[in-house]
């Protein structure tokens, strides 16, 4: 058969165009397909194996970051200043959790009144930026979220609970490393907290607490297994030191499976709050926080 010049040309074109196919194809099968998926949000995330060998877990250096929320957390609760680890949006880890409660005069609305929980305590390391941003505790790291409510009134186990059920709503809580400790009428409140609720924490740490003890309530606490370490003055003209003196007393008599403790100072009066939640303040080479930390549910 003969062929026309133009067959001839078509023929060549094709031949050269299947070629040209053949030589794309073995391109694009050596090319590692990569695979974007849009997330909800408008988020992109690239299909990659895992790294062989994942980053090491972050360890704090910075101070936590303070900020006050105005918010209805129940009737004599409007507000309160949390303090959440630096690199807290940049993990997916849950934290360990103080609430930490004032005394009978920073009561206050939560709103304009809101900055008298900085004055004592740990809350005004938190201010000072003096508070640790990370702990060591059996060889591990921990960082904690910090809540300081203002409540409007003495404060009641249920108004403390309420606040803690919020904080783990709202934040990302290690619900087994929960803390409550507060200072004279806070001290108070974590006593009538851990009595209301003495399965809930971990851990408390009452300090000058103004709450008389009794045998029923301090076997709650015995029973539920609550570990306790109790601070005051023996000099206290506020605070009788016999609340918690009793306290301990009677929790020990009900042979709770972890002995409550507690460290009587012979002065300083009223204040027993700043050497208590002072981190360089170690008993056993532990300050309260890492105390806390050896304690979970």
């Amino acid at each position: 058969m003969k062929l026309t010049s133009l067959t001839l040309i078509s023929l060549l074109m094709l031949a050269g165009a299947q070629s040209a196919c053949r030589k794309d194809s073995e391109s694009l099968e050596k090319i590692t397909p990569i695979i974007i998926d849009t997330l909800p949000g408008g988020h992109d995330t690239t299909a990659t194996p895992p790294p062989a060998n994942p980053p090491a877990e972050i360890i704090e250096t910075r101070p936590a970051v303070l900020s006050a929320v105005n918010v209805n957390v129940n009737a004599n609760c409007q507000g309160f200043y949390k303090a959440l680890p630096a690199r807290y949006d940049s993990t997916t880890k849950k934290y360990p959790l103080i609430i930490f409660i004032h005394g009978l005069g920073e009561l206050g609305n939560g709103t304009s009144q809101l900055d008298k929980v900085l004055a004592n305590g740990t809350p005004r390391l938190l201010k000072n930026k003096t508070f640790p941003p990370n702990f060591v505790s059996g060889g591990k790291n921990y960082s904690f979220i910090v809540v300081a409510p203002q409540f409007k009134a003495w404060p009641s186990g249920a108004d403390v609970n309420a606040v803690i059920d919020y904080a783990v709503r709202t934040y990302r809580i290690d619900e087994s490393r929960i803390y409550v400790s507060g200072l004279s009428m806070g001290g108070g409140g974590t006593w009538a907290f851990a009595t209301a609720f003495p399965s809930r924490a971990a851990a408390i740490v009452p300090i000058c607490g103004a709450q008389g003890a009794s045998t029923a309530n301090a076997s709650k606490i015995a029973k539920a297994g609550l570990a306790v370490w109790a601070f005051h003055n023996t000099d206290d003209p506020t605070v009788a030191v016999l609340n918690t003196n009793n306290w301990i007393q009677y929790i020990n008599n009900a042979s709770p499976s972890v002995p409550a403790r507690k460290t009587i100072w012979p002065t300083g009066g009223h204040n027993a709050w700043s050497k208590a939640t002072d981190p360089n303040y170690r008993e056993g080479n532990l300050n309260m926080y890492e105390w806390m930390l050896q304690h979970q549910r």
